[in-house]
């Protein structure tokens, strides 16, 4: 199972009918290394089998998940299963003449060690919480939290079920399950009620067959064996050492006590984990049903009276008496139990009950068709002429309880899994059917994928954050009360998602939610500028909006926008301008323009005085000349009673403008201002004529000639963008200079277009 980069492998077993790597799981479809956990739902070996394999000789670096009651059983199952596979790897180079084949033994002792040394065991509904490293589509590493907790399933003891959350999913994985109550287990629970299942991973072990009641089926079971028996026969049940074999003991043994007719006949479990597999049973007495813990208080249930163990088939066992033997393993394949069978298939006399589910491709399967011969272990053929009965004592659920449990989960997706193919698609047209009466957007899909083919299930990406803290309790306007937000409130804080999960806090209890501690970052960045403050804060004010200016005792100039963020300090260097601001994203855009705004105005044509000194000499106008008498300070503008109305700033600041340009340029300017019959300004500009200077006639003098020129600027709106400039002086030269200043002046600071 696969969701943004989490693997999660569910069960790691071997199919029973073949031997070897040809049993293994198709494990060449995965990369072991990427695989993050592997959930085991019980110890039966087409769900545990392959597990050493997997953990000791692939590159899986992942944790591995189980019950204390499915650990303690799978240590002796698989010790068990693999002197089985060296027995017939023995065999089957002794018949080909070779050494043994490695391919035949899937680990060792060793190896079955060092993997259940790495499970993690967890109890019934203990949520376990896994943080996962994982790589995304982007070969990114993130972290992601798996939760997931076990619900009893029934089958066996240990047997569960794993319901399974990421980034608020759920997914529910069956196994093999039962909804039965027996002698020694309760039934399988089922997921709280309140709780979403959007996808149900379910066996369908049985399709749409129907299980005859229990009292049906242990009548049937206990007279076949009845019947053998009292003709003289040895009647053969092959059994899986652990799991339902504790149950048909358990059968057998009552119905041997409450029969004293059969007390004389032998009833024989023939397995190396007899006495070691009981002694697991009454360990966990703990997770049994009521029935059986009362029994415990009394006496041990497992305790039989009539049956004993086997440890010696050959030599124990007398053919020619009846008996009644319990043998390993469940399916036929290989073992004492296929010893025996070999032994006594040719006599009519004797029986083999199949009392489980068989597996295509086994021998327990192969003779349920009643064949006329079979063949032996060692290769011979030989008639099959003993009965062969069929009673299901398997704890699998059948097709009424499969259903009624699905209709009780409610899931939005089903996968149909653990089934021969034809079973299953007579379970998945079933459900189609039943679900025909729904409406198709409410409709769960079913789906039955073949072996090695993936099912791909979309999701709508819910994404939702709680609002926490006391962001979730905001003062009412009205009332003045705290109350949680409303629908159409806004909410502002710090969004945090952790796990999938996401939650909105003020800035101010970040730490109290989180691991995370609010901080900032301070830029600074020193930029040279020759030019002076007035130049700077033209060019800033055209820009934007809303400018602080502090000058302090040390003739140290700060310009500071957007709420003192972003600042501009003149006089703390000498020809450097020092930008500062807050790292984030509108500081960071902001104080990019400032920067390229400084550059641009000593790069400008309109930046002023760049090399400190004026474009004509400065002269100190006296009184007596007739000029300086009537000149205003800078920056002032004459009261001829033409002062403009609130609608005209935009005007009166452009005018402005070009009147501090043009003072920080000659010292000596005076500004005229006309709104009566139109918008427009005059400035008298006084100043001193180079002695350099060519006068009108082309004469040079070196005697310093005072020289007045005027400037008339006019707008033709009262929006201040098209204006008509008009210079006029006394000396050429001056003229073309003012006249090609202030044109570069509006071209750069703007917008006036002449």
């Amino acid at each position: 199972m696969e969701f943004r980069g989490l693997n999660i492998l569910l069960d790691c077993g071997i199919h029973p009918g073949y031997e070897g790597l040809n049993g293994l799981p198709y494990f060449d479809q995965l990369e072991p290394s990427e695989v993050d956990l592997i959930l085991v739902t019980h110890f039966h070996l087409d769900h545990a089998a392959s597990l050493p394999y997997f953990t000791e000789r692939t590159g899986f670096k992942g944790r591995i998940f189980m019950t204390h009651p499915t650990k303690a059983v799978m240590r002796l199952l698989l010790g068990d299963y693999m002197r089985l596979m060296e027995m017939n790897a023995a065999r089957n180079a002794a018949a080909n003449k070779s050494n043994t084949s490695e391919n035949d033994v899937l680990f060792t002792a060793d190896e079955l060690k060092r993997c259940l040394e790495k499970v993690e065991l967890v109890d019934y509904h203990q949520v376990v919480q896994v943080a996962v490293t994982n790589k995304n589509r982007d070969s990114q590493k993130q972290n992601a939290v798996v939760k997931f907790y076990a619900l009893n399933a029934g089958h066996v003891l240990g047997a569960a079920m794993f319901f399974i959350e990421i980034a608020g999913h759920t997914v529910l994985y069956t196994g093999d399950y039962s909804m039965e109550d027996d002698r020694h287990l309760m039934a399988a629970e089922l997921p709280p009620v309140d709780v979403r299942t959007d996808v149900l991973i379910v066996e369908s072990t049985y399709g749409v067959q129907v299980h005859a009641s229990r009292q049906e089926r242990e009548m049937r079971f206990t007279s076949t064996i009845e019947r053998v028996v009292s003709r003289g026969g040895r009647c053969l049940i092959p059994v899986f050492a652990l799991g339902r074999a504790q149950e048909l003991l358990l059968i057998l043994d009552e119905y041997w006590q409450a029969n004293p007719h059969l007390q004389n006949i032998p009833i024989w479990y023939a397995s190396n984990l007899a006495n070691k597999a009981l002694r697991v049973y009454r360990t966990y007495v703990n997770m049994m049903n009521a029935r059986l813990r009362a029994q415990m208080d009394m006496s041990n249930p497992f305790s039989f009276k009539h049956i004993k163990s086997l440890k010696d088939h050959n030599n124990n066992l007398d053919d020619r008496n009846p008996a009644v033997v319990f043998a390993s393993p469940g399916m036929l394949q290989s073992g004492v139990s296929r010893q025996l069978f070999d032994r006594w298939c040719t006599d009519s006399k004797n029986g083999v009950l199949i009392a489980g589910y068989a597996v295509d491709h086994t021998l327990a399967k192969e003779i349920m068709l009643q064949p006329k011969e079979v063949v032996s272990l060692e290769g011979r053929r030989q008639p099959l002429n003993c009965l062969v009965d069929y009673v299901s004592f398997s704890a699998h659920v059948d097709f009424m309880q499969n259903r009624n449990f699905i209709n009780q989960v409610k899931p939005r997706h089903i996968v149909l899994v653990h089934g021969a193919k034809e079973e299953m698609g007579r379970l998945k047209s079933a459900l189609m059917l039943q679900y025909k009466q729904i409406p198709e957007n409410k409709r769960p899909t079913v789906s039955m994928p073949p072996n090695t083919t993936s099912v791909k299930l979309l999701f709508d990406r819910r994404r939702s954050a709680k609002v926490i803290g006391s962001l979730a309790e905001q003062r009412n306007s009205s009332s003045r009360m705290l109350m949680p937000p409303q629908k159409g409130d806004n909410v502002q804080g710090i969004l945090l998602t952790q796990n999938f999960h996401s939650k909105i806090v003020s800035k101010n209890e970040l730490a109290k939610y989180s691991q995370l501690r609010v901080g900032s970052v301070r830029s600074r960045l020193h930029v040279p500028c020759v030019g002076k403050s007035d130049t700077l804060r033209l060019f800033l004010n055209e820009m934007f909006h809303g400018i602080d200016e502090v000058t302090d005792n040390r003739n140290r100039t700060e310009f500071r926008l957007h709420d003192e963020q972003v600042k501009v300090i003149l006089g703390e260097v000498e020809r450097t301008a020092i930008v500062e601001w807050d790292a984030n994203p509108v500081c960071d855009m902001l104080s990019d323009a400032v920067i390229a705004l400084i550059m641009h105005a000593q790069g400008s044509a309109a930046s002023i005085r760049l090399t400190g000194s004026p474009c004509c000499g400065k002269k100190k106008v006296k009184k007596e000349d007739g000029i300086g008498s009537d000149l205003p300070n800078k920056k002032t503008r004459s009261d001829d009673g033409n002062r403009p109305s609130d609608d005209s700033d935009i005007i009166l600041n452009r005018f402005e403008s070009v009147h501090t340009f043009l003072n920080e340029q000659f010292d000596n300017v005076k500004m005229e201002l006309d709104f009566s019959e139109s918008l427009s300004a005059i400035f008298y500009v006084y100043g001193d004529l180079p002695s350099d200077a060519p006068t009108d006639e082309g004469k040079n003098s070196s005697l310093s000639l005072p020289v007045t020129c005027t400037v008339k600027l006019e707008f033709e709106n009262k929006l201040g963008i098209n204006a008509k400039l008009n210079v006029s002086g006394e000396s050429e030269k001056i003229v073309s200079n003012i006249r090609s200043s202030l044109k570069h002046f509006v071209d750069g600071a703007g917008p006036i277009t002449i």
